[in-house]
């Protein structure tokens, strides 16, 4: 039997719109199928080891939350999540954990708060938040019978920028994504995936999640080939409509 360790970082402090929905997601998508799951909660003065898990998942906070948990992050934890995204460990990072991931923080007074520099890229506080749904496309979606939409909510006041060695995760249609400006939605570097799309995310989006359990079970299983399809019929129904609604077509 398969089995896959999920670590959740900071549940208690950042879970803004029910991202804990994502770690459900990920969980129920694993045991339908027969594949074990294992969940640690890690949070303020917990040991985070690499070794540990298979999937790592940080959501979104408040500016106060951020706070709270930034000296923990670069004190006791950066290091271990450098080592991560190196090696290639699946991780996913929402808006505020998007934010921590990259190299910088700009204040709207234009003071840098410095983060983890994991991946590189950097954030500038704006003057108006980025709020509403959003509709994006991932082309690694895409196959012959899925179109690649990822749909989710947003609400952020970061405004962020990629470096030159990280790609987008998606084509914005309908939102802002990452800032408002380029058209482009969320990071991928390595087997690191973030976003701003809050939602939540995976329950909305069940490719999407399947992608990331797929990614961390080749990851540990040399034999591992592909998942066993599940019947996602309401889950696409459900997000087509949105889609639907949102866009007003079908792509």
């Amino acid at each position: 039997m398969y089995e896959l360790t999920i670590c959740h970082l900071y549940p208690d402090l950042l879970n803004l719109y029910g991202d804990r929905g994502n770690i459900i997601a990920l969980t129920k998508r694993c045991e339908w199928r027969g594949i074990r799951v294992r969940k640690r909660p890690v949070s303020l003065n917990d040991t985070l080891d690499t070794e540990d898990f298979d999937i790592l998942f940080i959501g979104g906070g408040q500016d106060y939350e951020q706070s709270i948990i930034q000296d923990d992050l670069l004190k006791g934890k950066r290091e271990a999540i450098r080592e991560a995204v190196e090696a290639g460990r699946v991780i996913l990072a929402v808006c505020g954990g998007l934010q921590l991931l990259g190299r910088y923080y700009r204040t709207r007074e234009g003071k840098d708060i410095e983060c983890i520099g994991a991946v590189d890229l950097w954030t500038h506080g704006g003057q108006e938040r980025l709020i509403g749904n959003l509709v994006f496309e991932c082309e690694f979606l895409k196959s012959d019978c899925f179109d690649g939409l990822v749909t989710g909510f947003e609400n952020h006041s970061g405004k962020t920028w990629l470096g030159p060695g990280v790609k987008p995760l998606g084509r914005v249609l309908k939102g802002f994504g990452l800032n408002g400006e380029d058209g482009y939605e969320g990071a991928v570097y390595r087997n690191t995936y973030c976003t701003y799309t809050h939602g939540s995310l995976l329950p909305k989006n069940p490719a999407l999640a399947d992608h990331l359990i797929a990614l961390a079970l080749k990851n540990k299983y040399a034999d591992f080939e592909s998942l066993e399809p599940l019947d996602d019929s309401i889950e696409q129904a459900a997000r087509d409509t949105i889609i639907k609604r949102l866009t007003g077509t079908r792509f």
